[in-house]
């Protein structure tokens, strides 16, 4: 019944389409037929994720009813932008003590790193190394293709005209500390945060076990719950992106849709330059059997993809690459810690949205700007690889911190699901061979059997 619903929704669509061309080449079918068909294939689809029972294919519906609502009764939706606002005002809550407790509890919990050695410093100069490199190809990509541009947003527009003084290097330097903690949370200073969490982390990795233990608890008991209260506010989504959707095709027109389908057809090619670009001659130089390592790796990276979870691909993740060769203390160790700290994917994909929502906004940022903002988000995408529409969040601190608009994010979260799966599977991708790598460089992954 599901798929029948779904498959009629779809059909009733082209259906629409089919008669939208014919009124455009003169076949009069009627004012309201194509409305009419449109409106049954949104409750085709509204079945469809009823009997689902799941977020994604209640965002789905959310983005088809905005778009409806705009297109149809534009006067009615540019009175339902409050939908979105109330959901960004939740969104925003979430940002401090996320970014706190995934920080402070991911330092903290490898104080082990001593023990580990080189093993542990050559892992974590790997991650930052090949995340940089995925912010490069992120950044060149969007600043390419331009997917943003040409999309007019009343409330982006209202923000990139407001001028701003432009701030000296001693400011920008003197910004990034705290003087008060609480002023930081409450003025939304995420970088302020960031540093004051690390800096916190490694002091409290510092301390000893006894005194280490319970705030490490405390850390990791407010990201859990940081986590769920997440995933309570992502129930509002669906809500909250139908209204921007409504708003911004009200007052936009329907453009906003090809501009969306850009960005994802630019973050699919970027991934596939860094899957192919990057990750395929960082392995040939390490000389890691490629054929052997796709096979080791095809099912956690369909896990990944299919349910848009790293974490749901991690246990056999752990189990193909110790099949593949390598040792389980390696494997145990770099990919865990490479959820915190190689988020491949991600990374690529924050600093393409974040570009694309200066474009939106009709913001021109420079190239320093650009990697300031790069650097920002290095820092931050720490951590949150656990929580549900996790980039959110992590857009959410850049944008308070440079004075990006928020609703094209909303733009973004509804195709979201689309991009999370491609992002999800390189994640997973680049932390197996991240375990390869570093175990290459321990002198402990097997040499490759050639025959004869």
């Amino acid at each position: 019944m599901k798929n029948k619903l779904l498959i009629s929704g779809l059909a009733l669509y082209l259906a629409a389409a089919v008669l939208a061309i014919g009124n455009n080449h003169g076949f009069a079918t009627g004012p309201f037929a194509g409305e009419a068909v449109r409106w049954l294939a949104a409750l085709s689809l509204v079945g469809y994720a009823f009997l689902r029972k799941s977020l994604t294919p209640w965002i789905l519906v959310g983005m088809v009813i905005g778009a409806e609502l705009g297109h149809d009764f534009p006067s009615f939706a540019v009175h339902l932008r409050i939908l979105s606002q109330i959901f960004l005002q939740m969104i925003r809550v979430i940002i401090a003590p996320l970014l706190f407790g995934t920080l402070v509890s991911g330092i903290a919990a490898h104080a082990d790193l001593k023990k580990v050695g080189r093993m542990g410093v050559k892992a974590i100069v790997y991650f930052e190394v090949i995340t940089t490199i995925a912010l490069v190809i992120g950044l060149t990509a969007i600043n390419l293709s331009k997917a943003g541009e040409g999309v007019k947003l009343a409330g982006a527009a209202a923000v990139s005209q407001v001028p701003a003084a432009r701030p000296t290097a001693s400011d920008i330097i003197l910004h990034i500390f705290p003087e008060n903690i609480a002023k930081s949370v409450a003025e939304n200073q995420i970088l302020q945060v960031v540093v004051f969490s690390i800096l916190f982390g490694i002091a409290l990795a510092m301390v000893s076990e006894q005194k280490r233990k319970p705030m490490l608890a405390f850390a990791e008991s407010l990201t859990e719950v940081m986590f769920k209260f997440t995933n309570i506010v992502m129930l509002l989504a669906p809500i909250g992106i139908a209204g921007a959707i409504a708003f911004t095709i009200a007052t936009t027109g329907l453009g906003v849709l090809g501009n969306l389908a850009k960005l994802a057809v630019t973050f699919y090619a970027s991934l596939g330059v860094f899957l192919f670009g990057v990750l395929l001659p960082v392995a040939r130089m390490a000389r890691v059997p490629i054929r052997k390592f796709i096979r080791a790796v095809a099912e956690p990276a369909t896990i990944a993809f299919s349910t848009t979870s790293s974490e749901a691909a991690l246990p056999r993740a752990l189990e193909c690459m110790e099949e593949f060769g390598v040792p389980r203390r390696v494997a145990s160790f770099v990919i865990p810690t490479g959820y915190s700290f190689n988020l491949d994917g991600a990374t690529l994909y924050l600093a393409m949205a974040s570009i694309f929502v200066a474009q939106v906004a009709g913001m021109h940022l420079t190239i320093g700007r650009q990697i300031e903002m790069m650097l920002m988000l290095m820092l931050t995408s720490k951590g949150v690889a656990g929580v549900s529409r996790g980039s959110v969040i992590v857009l959410f601190g850049a944008a308070d911190q440079f004075g990006l608009p928020k609703e094209p994010m909303l733009l973004l979260l509804a195709a979201d699901q689309f991009l999370d799966m491609g992002r999800t599977a390189v994640n997973v991708i680049g932390n197996c061979l991240a375990s390869a790598i570093v175990a290459r460089w321990e002198g402990e992954l097997p040499e490759e059997k050639r025959p004869g």
